[in-house]
């Protein structure tokens, strides 16, 4: 049987060598390097010690090994601890202490109070009543305590096995896979069969609560459970950058082997020519037999001189500076909620300056916008409209004398004393016997798989799934119809007082597909009634016709609820003959047993009884914006970022919520169409309404005047381009109903994701300023983000707090997940998690923000001191015979890249800032750079490795003039390799130096201490390697004793030093100062600004950066 002992390590103490060296010898940049390693070993051609390389590469290999290491570490831990977890297993009869690995399929657990369940379970009895228990889901998928329900004891709940006695059976159910809601077998027991599904099952991860013991047979065990299907890895992202750094590298090879081209064709030309004047004293090799073979071996030799131009440092280093960018998110106390007591945690560290250049945010409503927290507000009854809203919003009565009080509910000792409600009329019609209100309340009462627990004598705490269903049960509760108990075959419900217990004879459950969920119940009476709640455009097609009248003023009531940003449902019931309900129970009972196909026939039963309803009514409920969304959704739209809103909400609903987040403003008119504004629309006349938006952004404030097609809409005329005026929103199945602009709605008839018509949705869409998109299912979440991805190149970032946003988080360029109340399951696969949708803001504006800009930073720094040092041996080649001759000692050649230059990279990349974090808030125009891909592109790279070039130049030939005829104070000659090899390094070490004391634009303790203490250390080692010390106990590697202090004593050469740094920096010096005075950017007026002077929001004029970035983009 399958063992269930997990392993999410990858390595043990015998593999990791050789696998984790196999996987980091993947990495292109690492075999590169390995490549050069081997060439260096062949001494014909190498004229650097194998050292050069060895040395950064097993620093790099080794950092990279610990960090696996470590991680891997902490997985072996966790698994022991999860393996090594006790269990009570039934062997023979007798419970026995067995650790979780050693649990097997087919064994048989007891579980106790606030254990974990060690594997999936089949729930055989406990010690509740009727063998119910309690269940947390948090460790599993965050939800709250739920029922799963066990077999009725006419299904064999009985069946306990508790000895070798029991009468064997048999479990045929479904292969293992992911799927954490559905499950489907079949039991075999006492030569009768039984129907398991979901509700009959514990999964591992979830913990047993309030339930004093259960017994459970493994069904699922290990890797096959339900959990661990659900942890496999998710798709690698990788940041523009990435893409954009591995083209690059792949064109600094080429000019690698160009310039490897150039000195092998001029060795070859110098040793026909000239070389073989020498070789009575220099001969060639042994195997070189003429100078093209010689040119050849030179090839590979400035090929291994020359690689310091692709330097192995530089992706360690980057991966340290995103791991510190992830560690400033994580400690982020502005982004820390108390309440919750949740931080902000960066879930992976590989794409955090991507966080700067999002340009479309996708964002789901319930949870993310809004606080998941429900509260019945409204609700239509029999044609009847109760709950008017307060006289002033959070009015006091003592202020206002004339705001009604809250209703009185003393009457009701079960009542839940935080629950309001402010219109009185609805309890007196309770009160006055209507019977469409009771039976209103007795289905809110009945319909539902709400928990009910009772502590002390009269203190009911419901467990819900969903918030929506506790809202309900709890407003049936404070109007007298309070659900006290629930067994698998009845429902008992206190009416105004009195207990009645119906016989609960079908539950027909919720999915995305149906949008309903009924009951079936029989009452005192003996009279079977369904009890059906579910969305409107569902039910209200299966009422019976004589409803007609009643749906069309109920109808009225939920646009009216809707238009104020409430969730609607629509309530109904059916009575059922008792012959009927028996026929329809057998075929039900015989689907359910069905071998293939069992879904489908449910749902097609379901479908049929669920016709013909009569119309009770319709629930509103509240569910309040998240504070702060309205200024983040401004602030984030100024900063040019599009913001679209995928709900599956009613069109009504996600407009209003539109407008309460500021996304839809106040001052456009209300333009009211025909036909109650919808309008139907073939797929091909899509078109239309792209070519118009498309037509009319070119018109100008003088063509007010536009025909407006049917269509519930808003417009106003602006006086700029119409497409600063335009909203899109997206329904049914994401066909297109734009709010204002044209004024054009697609209805269902426009299959707005077909592949015929996207790129007209995605045209017409890009066309608007905001996008709501309603209706849509998690599917289509991800294929909305994926359009986007495909055609408009543009990074995107999805935001949701629900399982149901999990493909869109894990579709995006980036995923952010919300803690809230829907679950871990959106933060478990995501990238970047925190508890309110207003910390968006600061992840974008200000982590964002700085990581691009300190990445880009350091890569234009990083190719151009590399290319400043590299380039020297290229303009040596044409003074030393193109010999393959360095410049610089092989020790500074190894160390320049890890000692000498690294620190302080690393200090700017991960501490520069250009403005304030309060500044970058203030003005969001600031982030519009990362959007455009301004400050790292293939231009800047040129930028940069010209620089580096230019400094090379300067860096060569300035001392090589001064040495040409210098003298030391003795008179003696000057130019002797050793010293013109101590003067350039000198010079190289001190102006890429001082070029990052100009980089750096803040400046903290460890950017001075790692500069100047990288100069200090590279002095330290420079006459250390030259010191007697040295030469004494390695004199065959240290032979140039003084050399150092000799040549740095010249007044000569400090003067070579000094022109060579001045005529290095000045230009750049200059350029910058000219740019600051003449066409300084947004960000260097905001730097020189006080840091302590009040500024307003910026929004942008025609000399600004954003003007700028707009001609950038035309």
């Amino acid at each position: 049987p399958q063992s269930n002992c997990i392993k999410t390590s990858k390595y043990n103490i015998v593999t990791f060598l050789p696998v984790n060296l196999f996987e980091q010898f993947q990495e292109v940049a690492n075999t590169y390097f390995l490549f050069l390693l081997i060439l260096q070993l062949i001494p014909q051609i190498s004229s650097l010690s194998w050292f050069t390389t060895i040395v950064p590469l097993v620093l790099v290999l080794t950092i990279t090994a610990v960090k696996d290491a470590t991680d891997d570490y902490f997985r072996h831990k966790s698994d022991n601890q999860v393996n090594n977890r006790q269990s009570q297993v039934l062997i023979n009869g007798i419970l026995q202490q067995e650790q979780w690995m050693n649990v097997r399929v087919g064994d048989i657990i007891k579980l106790e109070n606030n254990q974990f369940v060690a594997a999936d379970l089949l729930l055989l009895s406990s010690s509740e009543p009727h063998g119910l228990c309690y269940i947390e889901t948090a460790e599993l998928d965050g939800g709250e305590l739920g029922p799963p329900l066990l077999l009725s004891p006419a299904q064999g709940c009985e069946m306990l096995p508790c000895g070798p006695s029991a009468p064997p059976g048999e479990v045929i159910c479904e292969t293992p896979n992911n799927k954490l809601d559905k499950f489907s077998g079949t039991l075999y027991w006492k030569e009768n069969k039984y129907l398991l599904s979901n509700q009959n099952m514990l999964l591992r991860g979830c913990v047993l609560r309030n339930t004093e013991w259960c017994f459970g047979l493994v069904i699922f065990a290990g890797g096959d459970t339900k959990l661990m299907q659900n942890s496999g890895r998710t798709k690698f992202k990788r940041t523009s950058i990435d893409r954009l750094m591995n083209t690059l590298v792949l064109w600094i090879f080429g000019f690698l082997v160009c310039m490897g081209v150039i000195l092998a064709f001029g060795n070859a030309i110098w040793e026909y020519k000239v070389g073989a004047r020498f070789q009575m004293y220099l001969p060639w090799d042994t195997a070189v037999d003429s100078a093209a073979f010689s040119g050849f071996l030179s090839f590979w030799s400035y090929i291994i001189i020359l690689n310091t131009v692709v330097p192995i440092s530089l992706y360690v280093s980057v991966e340290v500076i995103r791991l510190g960018h992830s560690y400033f998110i994580n400690w982020d106390k502005k982004m820390y909620c108390a309440k919750r007591r949740t931080p902000a945690e960066a879930r992976t560290t590989t794409l955090n300056e991507e966080l700067g250049q999002v340009e479309y945010i996708f964002s789901d409503k319930t949870g993310t916008l809004t606080q998941n927290i429900m509260v019945f507000s409204k609700c239509s009854v029999h044609g009847r409209s109760y709950g008017e809203q307060r006289g002033t919003a959070g009015c006091s009565p003592c202020l206002h004398p004339q705001c009604p009080e809250p209703v009185d509910f003393s009457f009701n000792p079960l009542a839940d004393p935080r629950f309001r409600f402010w219109d009185a009329g609805l309890l007196a019609a309770v009160q006055l016997g209507n019977p469409h209100v009771h039976e209103f309340f007795r289905l809110l009462s009945l319909c539902h798989t709400v928990m009910s627990e009772e502590k002390n004598e009269g203190e009911l705490y419901y467990k819900a799934q969903s918030p929506d269903e506790g809202a309900l049960v709890t407003a049936a509760r404070n109007f007298g119809f309070v659900f006290r108990a629930r067994t698998p075959k009845t429902i008992t419900v206190h009416e105004l007082g009195h207990a009645i217990t119906y016989q609960l004879l079908a539950i027909l459950d919720f999915n995305n597909v149906r949008k309903r969920m009924s009951v079936i119940v029989r009452n005192p009476e003996g009279k079977i009634r369904l009890y059906c709640k579910g969305a409107d455009t569902i039910l209200l097609e299966r009422l019976h016709p004589a409803n007609l009248e009643l749906a069309s003023i109920t109808t009225d009531h939920l646009n009216e609820y809707a238009g104020e940003g409430l969730r609607t449902l629509v309530l109904a019931y059916k009575d059922l003959e008792e012959g009927y309900y028996g026929d329809w129970a057998e075929r039900l009972r015989r689907a359910s047993l069905a071998p293939d196909a069992r879904e489908d026939r449910l749902a097609r039963l379901y479908d049929e009884v669920e016709h013909d309803m009569m119309l009770l009514g319709a629930t509103a409920i509240e569910d309040k914006l998240q504070q702060g969304v309205p200024e983040t959704i401004a602030i984030l739209t100024l900063a040019n970022i599009k913001i679209w809103v995928l709900t599956g909400d009613k069109p009504e609903t996600a407009v209003n919520i539109g407008y309460s987040c500021k996304m839809l403003t106040d001052d456009m008119t209300e333009v009211p169409g025909e036909n109650d504004g919808w309008v139907t629309l073939h797929g091909e006349w899509v078109l239309l309404p792209r070519e118009a938006l498309l037509l009319q952004a070119d018109l100008r404030a003088g063509s007010h005047r536009r025909r407006v097609c049917p269509g519930h809409q808003r417009a106003q005329p602006g006086t700029g381009a119409w497409g600063e005026q335009r909203q899109l929103i997206t329904c049914s199945y994401l066909q297109m109903l734009p709010l204002p602009g044209p004024g054009w709605m697609l209805s269902p008839a426009a299959h707005a994701l077909e592949a015929d018509m996207e790129l007209e949705f995605l045209e017409t869409a890009c066309a608007c300023k905001a996008v709501i998109c309603c209706r849509v299912t998690p599917l289509q979440k991800a294929q909305v983000v994926e359009l986007v991805k495909k055609y408009k190149k543009a990074v995107t970032l999805a935001i949701g707090d629900g399982a149901n946003d999990v493909s869109m988080i894990k579709t995006a360029h980036i995923g952010v997940g919300i803690s809230g109340l829907e679950g871990i399951q959106a933060v478990l696969a995501a990238d970047y998690s925190f508890s309110q949708f207003k910390f968006l803001q600061r992840l974008l504006l200000v982590h964002g923000r700085w990581s691009y800009l300190r990445m880009c930073k350091f890569l234009c720094y990083f190719f151009y001191k590399n290319f400043a040092f590299t380039m020297v041996h290229f303009w040596f080649g044409f003074f030393c015979g193109f010999s393959a001759q360095t410049v610089y000692d092989q020790y500074f050649i190894t160390l320049y890249n890890i000692v000498y230059t690294s620190l302080p990279v690393l200090a700017m990349g991960v501490f520069d800032q250009d403005v304030p974090e309060q500044r970058s808030m203030e003005y969001p125009k600031l982030y519009e750079p990362g959007q455009l891909n301004l400050l790292f592109n293939k231009r800047e790279f040129f930028i940069c490795i010209a620089q580096g070039i230019y400094t090379s130049v300067l860096m060569f030939f300035i001392p090589y003039g001064v040495f040409a005829d210098a003298t030391r104070d003795d008179g003696a000659q000057l130019a002797d390799y050793q010293s013109f090899a101590v003067t350039v390094a000198t010079s190289l070490v001190i102006v890429v130096s001082v070029q990052i004391g100009l980089d750096t634009g803040f400046w903290t303790a460890i950017n001075h201490f790692f500069i100047w203490g990288s100069l200090a250390v590279y002095f330290a080692i420079l006459f250390a390697m030259h010191s007697n010390g040295l030469f004494q106990m390695f004199p065959n590697q240290f032979r140039f004793v003084g050399n150092a202090q000799n040549t740095l004593a010249q007044p000569i050469v400090w003067l070579t030093i000094a022109l060579t740094t001045v005529v290095c920096i000045m230009p750049v010096v200059a350029f910058r100062f000219l740019k600051l005075d003449l066409k300084p950017e947004l960000s260097d007026t905001q730097h020189s600004r006080p840091r302590g002077r009040p500024t307003k929001r910026l929004v942008g004029g025609p000399g600004s950066a954003t003007a700028r970035a707009d001609r950038h983009r035309g």
